[in-house]
């Protein structure tokens, strides 16, 4: 132990082995299978190239969030499910720690996203399904909110058009199940304070 104390090296790999049980390489660089402890309580079960997280993994938050599957180089990317502390969802694909590419997303109030991701937004073609009413979006969005062509589908009625910000814009028509249309043009009014 005191030929420990006087090595700094040897000293930090003293400490670091009581917060990591697994494979090393010749480097002494954590490599293969193994887990980590980590000061903050959070904790990482899995693959690691290098010292790195890389390859498949479970990394546990102090918080209760778990994230399940592939990394690169310390960050979430590929294929992972990340369950959020607030009973949220995503599942699909992962650039860069950030949900981008094609992937579902599980809201705590049970709406559900499916579709595209850009940078962590709802970004491209996606479908939104709200729990409550039912009622869903079906269309373009761009960083996060819905805007291009789409169509919302009601129980008994659709509108299909253009959407900017979240709201129908321009030229749109409502279709009823009972087989008749209203066609027509949507011009925002100002508010009168």
């Amino acid at each position: 132990l005191d030929s420990v104390r006087s090595s700094p090296l040897k000293q930090f790999f003293f400490t670091f082995d009581q917060e990591y049980d697994g494979e090393r390489n010749s480097e002494g660089e954590r490599h293969g299978r193994g887990k980590a402890y980590l000061p903050n309580g959070d904790t990482y079960d899995g693959e690691y190239k290098h010292g790195f997280r890389s390859g498949q993994g479970t990394y546990r938050f102090r918080n209760g969030a778990c994230y399940t599957g592939e990394y690169l180089q310390n960050k979430k990317h590929g294929q992972g499910i990340f369950f959020y502390p607030d009973g949220s969802k995503y599942e699909g694909d992962w650039v860069n720690d950030q949900r981008h590419g094609y992937g579902e997303y599980t809201y705590a109030n049970g709406d559900i996203y499916t579709g595209e991701w850009f940078n962590h937004n709802r970004h491209g073609q996606g479908t939104y399904v709200y729990k409550d009413t039912g009622s869903k979006y079906v269309g373009g969005w761009v960083n996060g909110n819905q805007e291009g062509e789409a169509e919302l589908i009601h129980l008994n009625h659709r509108f299909k058009g253009k959407f900017l910000n979240g709201n129908p814009v321009g030229h749109g028509k409502y279709v009823f199940d009972i087989g008749c249309e209203q066609h027509g043009e949507y011009v925002r009014s100002e508010q009168v304070k």
